[in-house]
């Protein structure tokens, strides 16, 4: 195990983990939740269902899973910058983007250093069957990391770590050897309840559950269709993602930054221009976000996020109104029904 920890550490990981396979103990809180309607559109989790919790089914001979955390926090972040954050979003007339999705694309990054993993592991004990999985396929990679002590998880639902956080990605590999199990850890959110708190669509319906119909993160990057008009007031200026239940999480402020410079922020993604960014043509979209985690989410949805952000700022009397209007008035009879809509709907937003 020390030499598996020690090649992670040489790829960038910030940890390496090894669980089982038998996820039974997770399965009823599993199909409660997909009962409960918790996953909204996300329909391939419902076709899933419980082979979510069946490593070995999802990837047959599977007898053990390495999993592995990566931190996120881009190089240059400086010192505060939970406030920093949280400040951001009193600036009405920029959008904002989740910390994770300012770099590139952690798919991409993670999984060829999770091959490489593979690769010398194989090298080292022989003939190996493996898979590699970033949030790219049915796993309960939360589950699983916290069988493997690389934290526990919080109210929030994120997987936490007394000495780097929430802010890092997650990442396994099914093996077909039997490896031995590293421990999991206590949790430690003890009477805490600042992440359910802060949410502001009170996603987090109950420690540890959450309803992703609400959650700012699903909804404007997983859901694809018309954002609920009784949400679009609480989604701010927040144009991908959400990142405020870890902003304010108390471990956060032992977050590591990556070392890795593929999650340096990009220039011209958060903090820019409303009116700008609603000025991007498809092209020019597909452009900057070349290598973003954010372009899988398309134009449509982009100017549709970024229509919902503008209507807010001008609801808030923001001092660049005069050009969002102007930025809005260009996409009045855009080709899509969904970017119409909520055009017209951020233009009859009136200060309050």
């Amino acid at each position: 195990m020390a030499q598996l920890q020690a090649w992670g550490q040489e790829l960038g990981f910030s940890q390496i983990g090894v669980a089982g396979v038998d996820l039974r103990s997770a399965e009823p809180g599993l199909l409660a939740w997909l009962q409960a309607g918790f996953h909204g559109s996300m329909d391939y989790m419902q076709r899933h269902g419980t082979k979510r919790a069946r490593p070995a089914e999802l990837v047959p001979g599977t007898v053990s899973v390495i999993t592995a955390r990566m931190d996120y926090l881009p190089r240059n972040t400086p010192p505060g910058w939970q406030s920093v954050e949280m400040d951001r979003l009193r600036s009405h007339g920029t959008g904002t983007v989740a910390l994770y999705a300012r770099g590139r694309d952690y798919h991409k990054v993670v999984r060829s250093r999770l091959q490489t993993l593979a690769e010398g592991l194989a090298a080292h004990l022989g003939p190996l069957g493996h898979r590699v999985f970033t949030d790219s396929a049915p796993v309960l990679e939360a589950e699983l990391a916290t069988r493997s002590g690389l934290g526990w998880r919080g109210k929030h639902t994120l997987v936490l770590h007394r000495e780097a956080g929430s802010l890092f990605f997650l990442g396994e590999i099914f093996v077909d050897v039997a490896l031995q199990a590293t421990p999991p850890v206590e949790p430690h959110c003890g009477t805490c309840s600042a992440c359910i708190d802060v949410c502001p669509t009170q996603a987090i319906v109950a420690p540890y559950q959450l309803d992703a119909r609400r959650c700012i993160s699903y909804l404007t990057i997983e859901h694809a269709g018309s954002i609920d008009e009784s949400l679009r007031p609480l989604i701010g200026n927040r144009i991908y993602g959400c990142d405020d239940c870890q902003s304010v999480c108390p471990w956060n402020k032992y977050a590591r930054t990556s070392r890795l410079p593929d999650f340096d922020e990009r220039a011209g993604l958060n903090g820019q221009s409303l009116a700008r960014l609603l000025a991007w043509n498809e092209p020019e979209f597909l452009q900057r976000t070349e290598g973003s985690a954010i372009r899988r989410i398309g134009h449509v949805r982009w100017l549709r996020n970024v229509a919902v952000a503008a209507g807010n700022a001008l609801r808030c009397g923001d001092a660049s109104a005069p050009a969002l209007r102007r930025a809005l008035q260009a996409h009045a009879g855009h080709h899509s029904d969904i970017v119409r809509e909520h055009v017209q709907w951020a233009l009859a937003q009136v200060p309050v």
